[in-house]
């Protein structure tokens, strides 16, 4: 037996002396090459699962903005981000899962030999988005030494500062740059606009309005002008421009809402009483798009309290049920809202009560309504532009909260920004002002890896609490 292992590692000395002995190296179930498309679709794909997820470990927006509500337990309706560390997946997937893919496939775009300024430019749009989302998320965030290997313990920079950059950077590194005569991305590697650069050019405009709207309280002048040019360049103009994808209809790429509904075999969650009577008293014509009925009606569970599934309303079989159901991160009627609220502040012409009617009426055929259906809403003296309660912050606030169900972090921002409609906090909430949260708390794991530099974050934005308002959130 040992004269057989002898000659079998002599044997094995003497092959390996005749190959390139680098190949010992390697990883034969590595992937051998990785391609700036892969890392891009990956990136693209776990952005969008992220903003559309809904488990309690990983996203609770659409029970923070009072869309659902929980069963087996409280704590989620009740801003506990803590206990199931729903911050930090927040963070962590947004840095390290999209963030990061995008940075290293940009990285190697940028080292081929004809490189394409349409696939830098789209790569930029999605990391500008993404930043977006982390800072009015959290505040100061890191920004500037974010993702560099050689910094541990990366600075936090001012929400304002980063704010303002990533402005900067869409009229900069991306709107500027767009080419629509070239190609960027292939049809099968960009999943959103199967590589149409005009769309990719609407969304950017369409970014930079939301963006513009966002500081509209904060800071008028820079708002007008940012809003402004967006419009002028061209945003969104029908529901073909949505920036959106399909998920597959096999796990694990399903939607994700489909696998905490169905795959999960769990009962978790009801549609509130907040949302299911305001469309009740509205006789809203979506109500059987965004609920089943309960015993012929619509009922929604008490929100923040333990609620039985068997005797409330159901999220409805057309988004729960349906595993292929398309995630959206910007749609026309979105922006039609806010085209009616830009109006309203003088900084665009045109007509209010236009774009508002246009932004209900797209969400109602979103849904699948139709035209009678939008125009029947529309008409009664609670819906309508000119006659509905309050001033146009609660005009459009209410009814984009109501167009933006299923979209917790959009209609979060919304509300935030626009204080419509009133949600009030449950008896057992986490916040102490009567309020749902107005951002997120930052990680408890950059508390023990980071600490100096957050703690110098949470006294720049007035402390890390839910109930501190982020630099837009003036009024």
């Amino acid at each position: 037996m040992k004269k057989n292992i002898i000659i079998a590692l002599l044997a094995l000395v003497s092959l390996s002396c005749t190959k390139d002995l680098e190949e010992l190296n390697v990883n034969k179930k590595d992937f051998a090459v990785t391609t700036d498309a892969s890392l891009f679709t990956s990136a693209q794909y776990k952005l969008f699962n992220q903003m559309t997820e809904t488990s309690v470990n990983e996203n609770i927006f659409r029970l923070i903005v009072q869309n659902w509500t929980e069963t087996t337990y409280t704590d989620e309706a009740n801003y506990d981000l803590k206990t199931r560390n729903i911050d930090e997946f927040h963070w962590e997937t947004l840095y390290r899962d999209v963030l990061k893919n995008f940075k290293e496939s940009k990285s190697l775009v940028s080292g081929l030999p004809d490189v394409q300024t349409n696939k830098i430019a789209t790569i930029e749009l999605y990391e500008i988005y993404t930043y977006y989302v982390l800072v009015t998320s959290f505040g100061d965030i890191p920004y500037t030494e974010a993702l560099d290997i050689d910094i541990l313990n990366p600075v936090f920079d001012k929400q304002e500062t980063v704010f303002n950059d990533l402005l900067d950077r869409l009229d900069e590194n991306v709107i500027s740059k767009f080419i629509t005569d070239e190609v960027g991305f292939s049809t099968s590697e960009d999943i959103v606009y199967n590589g149409d650069i005009e769309k990719w050019l609407k969304f950017a405009n369409s970014l930079k309005l939301q963006m513009g709207m966002l500081i509209a309280d904060s800071d008028a002048v820079k708002a007008k002008t940012v809003v402004s040019e967006a419009v002028t360049a061209g945003v969104f103009t029908s529901a073909d421009d949505d920036m959106k994808i399909a998920f597959e209809s096999a796990a694990p790429y399903t939607n994700p809402i489909y696998a905490a509904l169905v795959l999960s075999g769990r009962d978790d969650y009801v549609p509130t009483n907040t949302i299911v009577d305001m469309m009740t008293t509205l006789n809203d014509p979506r109500r059987d798009d965004y609920f089943t009925l309960y015993n012929g009606v619509y009922k929604g569970g008490v929100y923040g309290e333990l609620n039985s599934f068997s005797q409330y309303s159901h999220v409805s079989d057309k988004i729960g049920k349906d595993p292929t159901l398309e995630a959206p991160l910007m749609t026309y009627f979105e922006v039609e809202f806010l085209l009616a609220e830009a109006v309203e502040r003088n900084f665009i012409t045109g007509t209010a009560g236009t774009h508002y009617n246009n932004a209900v009426t797209a969400s109602i055929k979103y849904w699948g309504g139709t035209d009678a259906e939008a125009s029947t809403y529309l008409g009664q003296g609670s819906v309508g532009y000119s006659s509905a309660a309050g001033n146009y912050k609660q005009k459009i606030g209410t009814q984009k909260w109501l167009a933006l169900y299923n979209r917790g972090f959009e209609s979060w921002t919304e509300w935030r920004r626009l204080d419509f409609p009133i949600l009030i906090a449950p008896a057992d909430a986490e916040t102490t002002n009567n309020q749902p949260p107005y951002r997120f708390t930052y990680p408890t794991v950059e508390l023990s890896l980071n600490g100096t530099n957050l703690a110098a974050a949470s006294a720049s934005i007035g402390g890390d609490e839910l109930e501190t308002k982020l630099f837009f959130d003036k009024l």
